[in-house]
């Protein structure tokens, strides 16, 4: 057992493990971000098979992951817009549940900022006996395997990485860091015929368009997609294809309204592989630093990734990207609405931006580099 945040249970027990439970149980975009994680606990060990806990939000994507074998959903209760509760029942059958299933090892991911006892306490009750997770105080016997958490004092690792050296702890590795997504035929094929209805030329330049997001401090204003969309159609003649939930119906349809530009909707439309399928048949996507991101990346597309300044570590991961941002002192808020109100760190890149990145993705000569100074940069830390 760890007590000093660096000694770890035995190699020879995290070898012999077989069926291991990855908890993760935030957003879409960050199971994605796991899944070069959950590769490596499934290839470390011969007839592995991995069994995620993880949020309503999420489960969607998870069907998508091939090294994935089965998935558990729970609405955990410290979890942000968690349904409201009259009692425990759901967490003690939860509890039932993991020690039916006989798991040998469970691995607990969080971001920096989330506190992984409350999950940990879940598989220590469940009887399974190796639990590896970071931490910043001492778990005592919750945790077999504690890895001291030293985020955001003495370093800030991208998403992927973090999860990548947690389970290189307990000897897991893969020589694969790309994210995790496989694509149905079949989704494929619907989206390829939406596209051909609609007259999109897929042989030439195109790209789409995610403007929505659950977090209203991640959403560049309406009125920038709008004049940058206008200006990909009009001046470039780049077809642009908007995505959404329903939730974003009337946000997009004012979006088009302003644009005062042709351009196809296909919000409320698609369900998550058709999303997918649709971002890996686009040239370029758009989008704000929200799931949809992932996606992309996940099925390899450039991304232009409208990026809040609200936490440093979510930049798309392994494909060619450029991320926008206006830099501001309030930087790295962790916050869902704007705490100071004015949303600076978009609403201070110009639409002009947006459209030089896209088009330098697109492979355009007219992309003008200078109109995005920070596409290149580092993140401000």
């Amino acid at each position: 057992m760890s007590t000093n945040g660096s000694a770890l249970a035995s190699a020879d027990a995290w070898q012999q493990a077989r069926h291991i439970l990855a908890v993760r149980l935030d957003a879409l975009g960050d199971l994605l971000m796991t899944t070069p994680a959950i590769r490596a606990l499934r290839e470390s060990g011969p007839e592995r098979r991995i069994t995620l806990l993880t949020s309503p939000s999420a489960a969607g994507i998870a069907a998508l992951v091939p090294e994935i074998d089965d998935v558990i959903v729970y609405d955990a209760p410290w979890v942000k817009m968690t349904a409201p509760r009259v009692d425990s029942g759901p967490d003690r059958a939860l509890i039932e549940r993991l020690r039916m299933a006989h798991f040998d090892a469970a691995v607990i991911f969080t971001v920096y900022s989330q506190n992984p006892l409350p999950a940990t306490l879940l598989c220590y009750l469940a009887d399974i006996p190796l639990r590896l997770a970071h931490g910043r105080e001492n778990p005592y016997q919750l945790l077999t395997d504690w890895i001291k958490e030293t985020e955001p004092e003495e370093q800030v690792r991208h998403e992927v990485q973090r999860q990548l050296d947690l389970v290189a702890t307990a000897g897991s590795h893969t020589s694969d860091p790309r994210l995790s997504l496989q694509v149905p035929p079949a989704a494929i094929a619907r989206v390829w015929a939406f596209l051909q209805e609609a007259g999109i030329d897929t042989a030439r330049p195109w790209l789409a368009i995610h403007a929505g997001s659950t977090a209203a401090s991640r959403r560049y204003p309406p009125e920038h997609f709008a004049a940058a969309a206008r200006l990909l159609v009009r001046e470039h003649g780049i077809p642009v294809v908007f995505t959404g939930t329903q939730a974003e119906v009337q946000l997009v349809a004012g979006i088009q309204q302003m644009m005062q530009a042709p351009s196809l909707s296909l919000v409320n439309q698609l369900n998550l592989a058709e999303l997918a399928a649709l971002f890996q048949l686009a040239p370029v996507v758009i989008s704000n630093n929200t799931g949809p991101a992932h996606i992309a990346a996940a099925v390899g597309t450039p991304v232009v990734d409208l990026y809040a300044l609200i936490n440093p570590q979510h930049t798309p991961w392994m494909v060619p990207n450029r991320v926008l941002y206006h830099d501001v002192p309030c930087r790295w808020c962790y916050r869902s609405i704007c705490p100071e109100g004015h949303h600076a760190c978009l609403r201070k890149v110009e639409p002009e931006r947006v459209v030089a990145a896209a088009l330098e993705l697109l492979g355009r000569r007219d992309a003008n580099l200078s109109l995005f100074p920070y596409a290149r940069a580092a993140l401000p830390l």
